[in-house]
């Protein structure tokens, strides 16, 4: 199964990239390096060509290469159908987005590629705070429904003004009604849109024969409390308790996502740092199984350092199953010897520090 994929990427004074151009012909693509010499820099400019702030999480202004400071452009040509995508900022002016030569949100990228990413930050996913788990839970979400993003931004605009009243200890309920109105009709939207991400998600693991493990997930409220269903009246009833705490104490924005490794009926967090990584990589590929049957082609995958963390045998699956999808995945590692089981499946590409920048070279 093949699909919308990169043709060519074009850096511009990016990071550590002062100029860069990757012709890529739809394959998985395995680029390989020594730390530091800006394999992830290349990952994070293809996350920018979908919403958000990249796999990193950085502000326009901290992407730009240093010291020249003029700003950073990523340009991205698309395959079946063909698109001419650009994300880019000037200076330290905000971030822009162009498709096809104009002027678009970032939102519309969603609409022409799905992104998916798995980078070693995420391995403490089960173990760290809940924050980590709603951005990932909202990022697959999104990868479903990509209006996703703009319900909560406006249930978090609704939420930020309700917060300003709590803050000033604003009694008058009818300063309340018309702002918990709005972040209950984008609640349920959201949870609705979480819910069906995590149905599909199920689904396609469960038609999967795969060497990584399956997990049962669920979204829950903060520390197992169940999610009101409508959420208007629990905030009403909510807000002296709010008021104390001067935030919103209820609502989608303090949602988990729990995950149980099926075989083992073991909570995630329990599990071992190996059974936390394989659990993660099953989520995403059963997240791009998901995508590829619900849109006949499958998102492109950015996989960061995947590989140093598994045994041979389950490296090995890793790529057959990814190569099954027909997806483009775009994986980094420091030997290229961690890529030998791909073979001529995939396009090679080296990354190495020349003079103080990266330079880009096929092999």
């Amino acid at each position: 199964m093949g699909g919308l994929t990169i043709s060519t990427l074009i850096l511009s004074h990016f990071r550590s990239h002062r100029a860069a151009r990757l012709e890529l012909d739809g394959r998985p693509v395995a680029i390989s390096g020594p730390n530091g010499a800006g394999k992830t820099n290349i990952l994070e400019a293809v996350s920018l060509l979908s919403p958000g702030r990249g796999l990193r999480r950085a502000a326009a202004d901290e992407l730009a290469r240093k010291p020249d400071a003029i700003g950073w452009k990523i340009r991205a040509e698309t395959t079946a159908p063909f698109h001419d995508l650009e994300t880019y900022a000037e200076g330290s002016d905000p971030r822009q987005t162009r498709i096809d030569g104009k002027a678009a949100p970032q939102v519309a990228l969603a609409r022409i590629l799905r992104v998916l990413w798995l980078v070693p930050a995420m391995d403490r996913l089960w173990i760290e705070a809940a924050e980590g788990r709603r951005r990932f839970l909202d990022r697959l979400t999104m990868s479903f429904a990509p209006d996703h993003a703009e319900v909560t931004l406006a249930y978090e605009k609704a939420m930020r003004d309700r917060n300003r009243l709590l803050k000033d200890m604003v009694q008058d309920a009818h300063w309340y009604t018309a702002l918990e109105a709005q972040m209950a009709e984008a609640a349920a939207q959201i949870t609705a849109n979480r819910q069906h991400a995590l149905a599909r998600i199920t689904a396609a693991q469960a038609g999967a024969e795969t060497a990584f493990p399956a997990a049962d997930l669920s979204l829950i409220g903060p520390e197992g409390e169940d999610i009101p269903d409508d959420l208007a009246p629990a905030l009403a009833a909510s807000r002296r308790r709010d008021m104390a705490a001067g935030r919103t104490l209820i609502g989608p924005h303090r949602a988990d996502l729990a995950a149980i490794y099926t075989a083992k009926g073991a909570p995630a967090d329990q599990c071992s740092t190996g059974e936390q990584k394989a659990l993660l990589i099953s989520l995403i590929l059963a997240n791009a199984r998901a995508l590829a049957a619900d849109l006949g082609s499958p998102p492109i995958l950015l996989l960061d350092e995947v590989a140093a963390h598994l045994d041979q045998h389950r490296r090995a699956a890793l790529y057959d199953e990814i190569c099954a999808l027909g997806a483009q995945a775009i994986m980094t590692g420091t030997e290229p010897g961690l890529f030998d089981s791909l073979g001529n499946r995939a396009q090679s590409f080296t990354v190495a520090d020349d003079g103080g920048m990266s330079k880009v070279t096929e092999t």
